[in-house]
């Protein structure tokens, strides 16, 4: 009988319209929940000290006292459109997949993921700023550092990241498409498929994930989504003609990306608590 609720539920979640956010919720908790374990004690004590302030943000309807809260306080705030529309380009990059990786070409004026985690991290670290404004960038940072490695979020074959492609995963069709297959269900697999990923990492592996500049980052996320989020969906080159129909990833297919996307979650949350080290300590 849970059996049968449980894929009743998913089948109703994946059958309503569902917005073009990254990592879903469990994703974003997910990946602030690696940071939280992996962070110094100096950098959640600075952190907890800038929660305190969060109702001068204005924002009651979405909450904030939490690193979990934070990672998808941005995507809340993106209800009230008259006052936070301008975030929205924020939280992707549109790099073609089909030509050389160029992260600039695809960041008019700073509007993209990238630039932001930049501008954040800088924000983050500055203590002459206001307490309110160090908090907006550290939320800001938490989830924009999830965006970014969600593989769709960064790669893109003119098709707004893979919004436009109709897709199925495994039996379940709804209403889904390339983009929110990743997000949802295919990240929500991975995340419980296996060892549970939130816990404090060996100082070696934290070493080998959590290296890089934003740049780096940025281009593993593109050649994620080049050779396997296209690719295995369309059953055809990433670069060919448009798939005809719907995509589908079957469920052989999963399995073999359950391992590649929590690497992507891992590697986010052990950048993430670099950065904030780096911003807090």
């Amino acid at each position: 009988m849970m059996r049968l609720l449980s894929h009743l539920l998913l089948t109703a979640m994946l059958c309503a319209p569902a917005p073009a956010l990254a990592w879903w919720d469990y994703g974003h908790r997910t990946i602030a929940g690696i940071a939280d374990k992996n962070i110094s004690t100096t950098t959640k004590r600075q952190m907890n000290a800038l929660f305190r302030v969060s109702k001068l943000l204005g924002t009651p309807q979405c909450k904030l006292k939490t690193i979990s809260d934070a990672s998808v306080w941005p995507d809340c705030i993106r209800q009230d459109r008259l006052r936070w529309n301008y975030t929205f380009p924020w939280h992707y990059q549109n790099i073609d997949i089909c030509k050389p990786f160029d992260l600039k070409a695809a960041c008019a004026n700073g509007n993209c993921v990238s630039a932001q985690i930049d501008r954040n991290a800088a924000l983050l670290k500055d203590k002459s700023r206001p307490a309110h404004v160090r908090l907006e960038a550290l939320t800001f940072l938490v989830h924009f550092v999830g965006d970014m490695h969600m593989p769709l979020h960064i790669g893109d074959r003119g098709d707004r990241g893979g919004n436009d492609v109709s897709a199925a995963y495994g039996i379940i069709e709804g209403r889904l498409n390339l983009h929110s297959l990743w997000d949802g269900p295919m990240a929500e697999r991975a995340i419980s498929d296996g060892p549970d990923l939130v816990r404090r990492y060996h100082p070696d592996k934290k070493a080998e994930m959590a290296f890089g500049t934003t740049d780096f980052w940025a281009m593993q996320a593109w050649q994620v989504s080049r050779d396997h989020s296209y690719k295995t969906a369309e059953d055809a080159p990433s670069c060919g003609p448009p798939v005809t129909g719907r995509a589908r990833v079957d469920n052989e297919e999963i399995r073999n990306l359950v391992p590649i996307t929590r690497l992507q979650i891992q590697r986010a949350g052990l950048r993430l608590a670099r950065l904030l080290d780096e911003s807090l300590n």
